[in-house]
Order: structure tokens, then sequence, then C-alpha cells
């Protein structure tokens, strides 16, 4: 077990299964040098007791929001494994980009987003999970999902093998 696994583990947090798309035209992750471009991740994980769907603002509080916003980030954290090999290979989480399902009038997106930014900035530490972000109002996400997150992720350059 990598430390950041363990970081998960005392923290009391699994991962899920990495995210399956259903069309063949997109996937979970992009690769592109050391920088992994993750697609968006909704809250979806069986073993956490969270409200996956709703609308901020109208029906969710900002705590339920919040730990939707952990569970996604989880689900970005299963795929960055399965792409990486590791979660100890990130050496920085670089830029989040955080959509909220919301009501117009609602004005606490940071505060929602927040759940995966403190959870990235506890496993990772104050400089590689310190990231750029943006926190975003929706009138809709798929499936009447409370948020989605996509995001880029720095890892570690590879040995070159001659």
């Amino acid at each position: 077990m990598g430390s950041i696994d363990a970081k998960l583990a005392a923290l009391g947090f699994t991962l899920p299964q990495p995210r399956k798309f259903p069309n063949p035209n997109r996937c979970g992750c992009v690769r592109v040098g050391n920088i992994l471009f993750v697609s968006g991740h909704g809250p979806h994980h069986p073993g956490m007791q969270i409200r996956e769907h709703g609308k901020l603002g109208q029906d969710m509080t900002v705590e339920e929001g919040y730990k939707a916003a952990q569970a996604s980030a989880l689900a970005i954290l299963a795929t960055v494994k399965a792409a990486a090999g590791d979660l100890d290979k990130v050496k920085r989480v670089v830029r989040l980009f955080g959509m909220v399902n919301s009501t117009p009038d609602f004005p606490d997106h940071p505060k929602v987003i927040d759940g995966a930014s403190d959870l990235f900035y506890q496993l990772f530490g104050p400089e590689a999970g310190c990231h750029a972000r943006s926190a975003v109002g929706m009138a809709d996400l798929p499936r009447g999902q409370a948020v989605e997150i996509n995001g880029e992720f720095e890892l570690a350059l590879m040995p070159c093998k001659l």
C-alpha cells in the first residue's frame, strides 16, 4: 500500500471501482506527457452513504453537496490510480473544475466543491495538493447528479528504458 492509499484508509475512505464509460468515443482520462486530463466524475461511490442526486439551494444542503464532492474526488482518484498504477505517482493536483447542480440564486458553489479540494489537500499536502480551481453553478447535470468535477494531475515522469 502506498502512502496516499494509507492516508485514504486513515481518513476512513475507500476508492470505488473506476468509472466505465458507456460509449467508446470517450474515456476516464487521457495522458499527455506527464499530465493526466481526467473526465468529469460525479458522486457515484457505492461505499459511501451520500446523496448523489439533488439541486443545491432547492432540496440539498451545502453539507450534502460537500459530501457529494468528496465522493466525486474519490471517483477521480480511482480513475487516476487505474491510469497511473499508483496514487504515489501523482506529483501535483494541477486544477479542478467543479460544477454544482444548483438554483440560480445559490451562492455557495465554492463551499460545495471544497469537499474535493479539501480531500486532495489532505492527501497530497500543502504544496502538491494546493490547486487552481473553478466552482460554478449549472442549471442541471447528467442524471440529476449534485456535482461533477474534472481536473488535471501532474504525474512523475516515467524513466525511459533504452
